[in-house]
């Protein structure tokens, strides 16, 4: 965010795709105002909303940042997959 210059955190969610059935979902979020549906997970610097009908899928989601070689992106480990596509785009919970 800081490279984006704007922002006060990310909205993170899942929606119907792929070969499997569900994809992650990543937008910036440039001014939080609180609304029915979003849970906060307040981080030090930042905010992290997530929509509660996302919630049982993403419960115990860990993200991270990842370096490899000359990608970098963001790497999901979720407790809750079962199966991921070949190509790695989606999941199956």
């Amino acid at each position: 965010m800081s490279k984006r210059g704007r922002g006060v955190g990310i909205r993170l969610g899942v929606k119907t795709t792929g070969c499997s059935g569900l994809a992650y979902t990543l937008e910036y979020v440039d001014k939080y105002e609180p609304e029915i549906g979003l849970v906060n997970f307040a981080q030090p610097d930042f905010v992290v909303l997530v929509d509660e009908k996302a919630l049982p899928y993403l419960n115990g989601l860990v993200v991270n940042w990842v370096r490899n070689g000359l990608n970098e992106g963001f790497e999901f480990s979720n407790p809750n997959e079962r199966d991921k596509c070949g190509c790695g785009e989606s999941f199956r919970v």
